[in-house]
This record gives structure tokens, C-alpha cells and sequence, in this order.
């Protein structure tokens, strides 16, 4: 889908950043982590919810298309 934009994939990408700062977290801070990651995954969810309202598409198609964006955008070119 060639119109994702580049906001929506940096936005799915700082989740993914949230979410991977678990890793050997426990206690009190495991909480608070959780807690951020949980608002960066609710506001890339509301901004594709947005997104396919604007444009008339699935927000399932749009949610896909963004996680394959995402993930595009953390491969290195030069390989």
C-alpha cells in the first residue's frame, strides 16, 4: 500500500522500540515500561483508525501494510 505514511511507520516503529525496553524487566519497572508501550501501541492503533477512515480502507489492511512498512524501513539497503 504506497500510501502509508512515513508518520505512521515512525510511529509503529517507537511501539516497537517500547516494547522491545521489556526485555529483563521486572517489578515496578516491567510495570511502567509496560504502561508506556501500551501508549505508543494505542496511539499507532488510533492514527490507523484515522488513517483508513480518511481513505476508505480496511484499518486491518491499513495495520498490516504498516507493520510490513515498519519492518522495511529497519532493513539495511546496502544488503
Amino acid at each position: 500500500m504506497a500510501d502509508i505514511s512515513d508518520e505512521l511507520v515512525k510511529l509503529e516503529r517507537s511501539a516497537e522500540e517500547e516494547r522491545a525496553k521489556l526485555a529483563g524487566l521486572t517489578g515496578a519497572a516491567y510495570a511502567t515500561q509496560r504502561e508506556r508501550w501500551r501508549r505508543a501501541a494505542d496511539e499507532v492503533r488510533a492514527a490507523i483508525t484515522r488513517h483508513a477512515q480518511a481513505s476508505g480502507r480496511d484499518a486491518d489492511e491499513v495495520e498490516r501494510a504498516v507493520h510490513e512498512a515498519a519492518r522495511r524501513s529497519d532493513e539495511d539497503p546496502a544488503e
